[in-house]
C-alpha cells in the first residue's frame, strides 16, 4: 500500500466516511439515524432547543429539516422542545429567494432574522495595527471571516436565549478541504451532516423532499465581497465530484488528489482542538 493509498484511507476513517448511502432505501435508514442522533445530543443535554442558521443552500437546508423532524418527534415523546432557524444576512443577500424557499421546506418552530451587517462593518472599522497596510485582497478575506464568527456569535446569542444548543452543517467533503471558519461556522455543538460527502448531502435532502433548487444549487460561502457569489469549485481547485471520489475511494485525476490531500494537511488545525502544552 503506497503513502495516498495510506492516507486516504486514514481520511475516510477520521471522517467516518459510510460510501454505502447510495440509494432512496439507504438514505432513507440514514435520515432516521441521524435524527435519533439529535434527538439524543439534545436529551442528554438538557437543552430545550435547537439553533441554526439558514443560508439557503442544501447543506443548512438538509440539516434544518434533520432537526424539526427530532424537535416534532421529540414533543411526541413528552418533551418540551422547539427548533429555531436563524437568518444571517450580511446587509442584503443575492440569493435570499433560495433562503425563503429552504424556510418553508424545513417548517421551522420559529424564525428568526439578524442582520449582521453592523457587527461586522463596526468591527472592521475599529481594526487598526501601526505600520500594518494590508491589501484589498486580504482586508476582504479577513472580513469574510468576520461575517462568518459573527453568524455563531448570533446563533449562540440566541441559543442562550432559549436554552439551545447550536447546530453546524459541516460534512465530510467540506471537512476534508478544511473549508470552514475556524470558530465561525466550524462552531457549533452537533454537527449531524458529519461523515457525508457532498452528494449524500444531496441525496437525503430529496429523500427528504427539499425543492430541486436547493437540492442542485452550486455551493457557495459567499463571504468574499471582490468576488461575490465565488463558488466552492473555484476555491478548491477540483469539483465536489472530484472530492466525493477520493472519500469514496473511487478513480479521480492525479491532480485532484494532489489538491485534496494538500488541502487536508494544511488545515489540520481546523479539525482539532486547540494546542496545548504536553
Amino acid at each position: 500500500m503506497n503513502i495516498q493509498t495510506r492516507l486516504q484511507a486514514d481520511i475516510q476513517a477520521a471522517l467516518g466516511i459510510d460510501p454505502s448511502i447510495i440509494d432512496t432505501a439507504t438514505a432513507r435508514t440514514e435520515i432516521t439515524r441521524r435524527v435519533e442522533f439529535i434527538k439524543g445530543v439534545l436529551l442528554d443535554s438538557g437543552a430545550k432547543a435547537l439553533v441554526l442558521g439558514i443560508s439557503g443552500g442544501v447543506d443548512s437546508s438538509t440539516a434544518g429539516r434533520l432537526c424539526q423532524l427530532a424537535v416534532e418527534q421529540l414533543r411526541g415523546e413528552g418533551h418540551a422542545v422547539k427548533f429555531v432557524a436563524v437568518r444571517l444576512p450580511y446587509k442584503t443577500q443575492a440569493d435570499e429567494q433560495d433562503a425563503q424557499l429552504a424556510l418553508q421546506f424545513i417548517q421551522a418552530d420559529a424564525v428568526t432574522t439578524v442582520n449582521i451587517a453592523d457587527a461586522v462593518d463596526g468591527l472592521m472599522a475599529n481594526i487598526h495595527l501601526d505600520g500594518l497596510q494590508p491589501s484589498a485582497e486580504l482586508t476582504d478575506f479577513a472580513k469574510g471571516n468576520v461575517k462568518a464568527r459573527s453568524r455563531m456569535l448570533a446563533q449562540y446569542a440566541i441559543a442562550n436565549f432559549v436554552g439551545a444548543l447550536v447546530v453546524g452543517t459541516d460534512h465530510g467533503a467540506e471537512a476534508v478541504m478544511g473549508f470552514f471558519t475556524k470558530f465561525g461556522d466550524g462552531a457549533c455543538d452537533l454537527a449531524p451532516l458529519s461523515g457525508l460527502t457532498k452528494g449524500q448531502v444531496r441525496l437525503l435532502a430529496e429523500t427528504l423532499g427539499a425543492p430541486a433548487q436547493l437540492v442542485g444549487k452550486p455551493p457557495t460561502a459567499d463571504l468574499e465581497e471582490l468576488v461575490p457569489g465565488k463558488l466552492d469549485e473555484v476555491a478548491y481547485g477540483c469539483t465536489y465530484a472530484d472530492i466525493d471520489n477520493y472519500l469514496l475511494g473511487n478513480p479521480l485525476p492525479a491532480g485532484a488528489v494532489a489538491i485534496i490531500e494538500a488541502a487536508y494537511l494544511k488545515t489540520a488545525h481546523k479539525r482539532a482542538l486547540p494546542i496545548v502544552p504536553e
